[in-house]
């Protein structure tokens, strides 16, 4: 369902909404800061904060009506039980605790556990309505203790800025900031009857703690100050603000939080920053991690509660901002959710926790939900739609206990008691190129396709405070092909992670050896060397240990309507180049990657893979993996296949097969693969069994036993590059598997230079030119490094998609031989013209960052 305001995502951003933030910033500035004096501003109404207040305390409690539903009361419930666990640990707290079991003094986890177990006291004593208002947790003697022991925090741990931020930099600027604001809004009666100097004296504090920021004030040109982590500092303060009465505040902070709703040009990075959403629906933070699925989850409940909490304030002049999140939503959330499941591609180290997936989807739908109620017509029934259609396809279902908002719970009821039909945001074909994040996703009906892939732009996998101990492959070429129908749970998630070796992901080429963690390596969660640069936030730490690039430029690929192809060089990450060129210390441990040049053809039933120059470093063994597939220990798995004359395929023969098949009966879900050229395929069925604690070591200690199903080529040391084509074909029957000795695939070209192949039933021909020169794939003269796709469709009309994926060229040059075409549509920057022997076409993609142009031709009458 088309959303009639998508195009906001990238015209509000450029125009507006950076008008309205200079704009407020301005109206902030003249004001002074009421911490400084214990006063407030008057220079405007004091309702707004109050409605902001009265919001506020509703998002977070919800309303004497929405916790009089019957849908709320297991949240209501839930969040009772949690305030009496932390009434006990609080009685049975010993010395330097506030809780039993979280000593406090050297761990700032602690001490921001201990803040958080004070906000879930305070939630559960100030719930309005609901059918159970008795109880210790809702006493006005607990809301005291909460008060005291917020006091008490302060006092002893968190109010002396010479003993405190050790650790984690979030705990201090955000993560302790936000449990306590949000204490301090719902108990501000109690705390201006027994405290009434606190909020002041916490604010105070809190703006000491802002890391390089003025005055205690957001610094948009830090590199902690960004992306997420500034929706959710700016968040604080707004609340800050209202409590204290402090319009400047307020203003500011909204002027500051207005800048992540911009789309990033990454050409013109605002104060330098690239984190945030781009233009294609990509989401990026930390610079180049591709984190859709975590800090952008993170980042669109935030906005969204934005929007909720300034609903009946005069702080915003119009209604863009629900417009400028239904883009994001549909653009950069919905392709990425494939039947209520969050695609790994798109979470960094948050894949290797177990709480993940569908879990994933939760916070998404609520945000969703609440952005229904701040739009009309036919915006509101696509996105009431949405929410009912995750609902309807999720294997997991969903539940609304774990919404952060009673309201929302309410209207989420009341989605999905409405007329409103369950629709998808986007067609059950679609191509997405998330190009500024180096993903893309592939879906048809029965399954979608997500690709993982890095550059010299975007990280290789990130690891980090001991998630994902082994990542290392995880942005090479991986690959989660999801099958309809399945619970994900039992195909991919942690479990994945756990049981499959880093180096035998799914569509990783990778050395052969054994890599160590960095707690391995170095005896602790980073590696220690503040001489050289490197402590547990540096920039070095960043760059060369939690999430280093890739080297090479070209990744990347065109999109044609609902079809698309991807490219990429396989490189060293930047820590081993700058070992190499000894820029790093002696201790430093880097690892070579292997060599290779691959391409991914997306089609409706196939995905077409070509690998060339597959070598490992300095004569090491290397492994392409086809495919690996986990399944329950107790599934009737079947791996079947074909051989090239027809003969049935068998597992201990030597002859090659043509065609394979995987088959999990007890998921009722297939997978065949089509080899078009290369080695013999190996293949391995096991049951292994491994404890989760070694991609996380917080996590539990818990054994996973699965089935391993692995589809290889392998490379012995010192052999000589090697290239290969397969097909991975989902849902496939033994006999349409076998229908392909016959067609429709063709590999037109497979080397270093140049990847190419058709699909004659569809008549597209795709290409990827890796090298400068001209680069010749069936009617097609390119000027690489390029990607083109052309279809050509029974009428005689001609499309073409023309992209640059190592973003750095200014012109890219394609001929189409044959008789004259003439143009039916061409896209802005696609210049269309005749040559000797055919036509061709001068596109500008000069700072395009990879987007495809496209054109229409038709011969002449």
């Amino acid at each position: 369902m088309e959303l009639s305001r998508r195009s906001a995502l990238s015209a509000i951003p450029a125009a507006t909404l950076w008008a309205v933030s200079q704009a407020l910033r301005a109206e902030a500035a003249p004001r002074s800061d009421p911490t400084a004096t214990g006063g407030a501003s008057t220079s405007s109404a004091p309702s707004d904060a109050a409605v902001l207040l009265r919001n506020t305390v509703a998002v977070l409690a919800g309303t004497a009506e929405s916790n009089a539903r019957p849908e709320v009361a297991p949240k209501l419930a839930a969040l009772r039980a949690t305030a009496r666990t932390r009434l006990a640990a609080m009685d049975r707290a010993g010395q330097d605790e506030l809780f039993e079991g979280v000593p406090l003094g050297t761990s700032d986890p602690n001490l921001n556990t201990s803040y958080q177990y004070l906000y879930e006291m305070a939630l559960a004593a100030c719930l309005p309505g609901g059918t159970d208002t008795s109880g210790p947790y809702a006493d006005a003697t607990v809301r005291r203790r909460v008060v005291d022991g917020l006091t008490r925090l302060h006092d002893d741990w968190f109010g002396d800025r010479s003993k405190g931020y050790y650790g984690n930099w979030f705990h201090w600027e955000i993560g302790i900031p936000g449990h306590a604001t949000r204490t301090l809004v719902l108990l501000r009666d109690d705390v201006a009857e027994h405290r009434p100097e606190l909020t002041a004296t916490y604010i105070a504090s809190m703006d000491g703690y802002l890391r390089n920021g003025k005055d205690g004030d957001v610094d948009l040109d830090s590199r902690f100050h960004t992306g997420a982590n500034l929706a959710d500092i700016t968040t604080n303060r707004i609340f800050q603000g209202a409590l204290l009465g402090d319009e400047a505040r307020i203003t500011k902070a909204l002027a500051d939080q207005l800048t992540v709703f911009a789309t990033v040009d990454p050409y013109r990075p605002r104060h330098g920053v690239t984190d945030g959403f781009h233009a294609d629906g990509s989401f990026v933070q930390h610079g180049s991690v591709a984190y859709t699925g975590s800090y952008g989850k993170g980042l669109l409940t935030r906005i969204v509660q934005t929007v909720k909490i300034l609903d009946g304030t005069g702080y915003l002049p119009d209604d863009s901002l629900p417009g400028v999140v239904q883009g994001w939503i549909a653009d950069g959330f919905a392709p990425l959710i494939f039947e209520g499941w969050m695609m790994e591609i798109v979470k960094g180290r948050a894949v290797s926790r177990t709480g993940t997936g569908y879990a994933d989807v939760t916070a998404v739908v609520e945000a969703v939900v609440d952005l229904s109620a701040h739009t009309t017509g036919s915006d509101t029934e696509a996105l009431q739609g949405y929410v009912k259609h995750v609902r309807q396809t999720s294997k997991a279902g969903l539940d609304p206990t774990a919404f952060v908002s009673p309201v929302s719970i309410a209207r989420y009821a009341d989605i999905l008691g409405s007329p409103v039909p369950a629709t998808d945001l986007g067609p059950a074909a679609s191509h997405a190129a998330y190009n500024a994040m180096d993903r893309t996703v592939h879906r048809r009906p029965g399954y979608a396709f997500a690709l993982a892939r890095s550059s010299a732009r975007i990280s290789m996998y990130e690891y980090m405070s001991g998630e994902n101990l082994m990542p290392w492959f995880q942005g090479t070429g991986a690959h989660y092909l999801y099958l309809s129908g399945a619970d994900q749970r039992q195909a991919f998630g942690i479990d994945y992670f756990t049981a499959v070796p880093p180096h035998r992901l799914a569509g990783v080429t990778a050395p052969a050896g054994t890599r160590r963690t960095v707690p391995e390596l170095y005896g602790t969660l980073w590696y220690d060397n503040p001489g050289r640069g490197f402590t547990s936030s540096s920039e070095s730490q960043n760059a060369y240990v939690y999430f280093p690039r890739a080297t090479q430029e070209f990744s990347g690929g065109a999109r044609l309507d609902a079809y698309g192809s991807a490219g990429l060089v396989l490189s060293d990450d930047a820590a081993h180049a700058a070992q190499q060129a000894g820029t790093l210390p002696e201790d430093f441990v880097t690892y070579r990657a292997a060599r290779a040049t691959r391409s991914w053809f997306m089609f409706d039933d196939e995905i077409l893979v070509l690998s060339a120059g597959v070598t490992g470093p300095a004569g090491r063994a290397v492994t392409t993996t086809v495919d690996s597939r986990i399944a329950d220990p107790s599934s009737p798995v079947t791996v079947t296949g074909g051989l090239r004359d027809g003969s049935p395929w068998q597992r201990t023969g030597t002859a090659p097969p043509a065609w394979l098949r995987y088959a999990d009966a007890g998921q009722r879900t297939s997978v065949g693969y089509v080899f078009l050229s290369g080695p013999s395929p190996v293949v391995a069925l096991d049951t292994v069994t491994r404890s989760r604690r070694l991609v996380r070591l917080t996590n539990a200690d818990t054994p996973v036993t699965k089935q391993v199903f692995t589809l290889s080529y392998e490379q012995s040391a010192g052999a000589r590059p090697a290239s290969m084509a397969h097909a991975l074909v989902p849902n496939a029957s033994a006999e349409q598997l076998a229908s392909y000795a016959h067609g429709p695939l063709s590999v037109l070209s497979n080397t270093e230079r140049l990847q190419a192949a058709a699909h004659t039933h569809l008549g597209i021909t795709a290409a990827n030119a890796f090298t400068p020169g001209t680069h010749r794939a069936g009617r097609l003269s390119i000027d690489g490094p390029a990607s083109v796709m052309l279809r050509r469709t029974e009428g005689g009309t001609y499309s073409v998609a023309v992209s640059d994926p190592t973003t750095t060229r200014r012109t890219v040059s394609v001929t189409l031989h044959g008789r004259p075409l003439r143009t039916v549509s061409a896209d802005p920057g696609v210049r269309v013209h005749h040559v000797p022997g055919g036509t061709r076409l001068d596109v500008t993609t000069h700072h395009a960052y990879g987007r495809s142009f496209t054109a229409t031709l038709r011969g002449r009458a």
